[in-house]
């Protein structure tokens, strides 16, 4: 599992016209990427990295502040285009795979008592976010 968190002070997420998620205080914008032998334990890792990790300010971390989290499935993460033009994107999981991970991922998030807003899994999808720094990481379970 991947994941690129970005320190937002603000974010929200449109699909068809509509706004499905959003952050209106500061928060992270974790955009998260599964691949093929993603399961429960890279879930469970990625979740309590993500509410522990000390990215905001003054080095306070999500479960700290109480800060919400606007979590987005993207495939793209395990996009790769070193060969050619064209990116491939084997290595990311089918949706019958990464949906209910990405799904757990949030729940699980929520279980910790963090508040999560959500995209739409295969919609697409108008991200906003005013980056926060900027600050941004990109994660990988071990």
């Amino acid at each position: 599992m991947r994941a690129v968190l970005q320190r937002a002070s603000r974010a929200s997420v449109v699909v068809d016209g509509e706004v499905v998620g959003e952050l209106t205080g500061p928060g992270l914008v974790v955009l998260v990427g599964i691949t093929h032998d993603d399961g429960p334990e890279q879930v469970s890792w990625m979740a309590r990295k993500i509410r522990d990790l000390r990215m905001l300010r003054d080095e306070r971390s999500v479960a700290d502040e109480g800060a919400p989290v606007l979590v987005i499935s993207q495939f793209t993460l395990y996009g790769d285009a070193r060969k050619g033009r064209r990116p491939t994107w084997s290595a990311a999981a089918p949706g019958e795979i990464s949906e209910p991970l990405y799904e757990a991922l949030c729940g699980e998030l929520e279980d910790l008592g963090t508040h999560v807003e959500r995209g739409v899994f295969g919609a697409q999808m108008e991200v906003s976010l005013v980056n926060d720094g900027p600050f941004t990481l990109t994660l990988e379970t071990p």
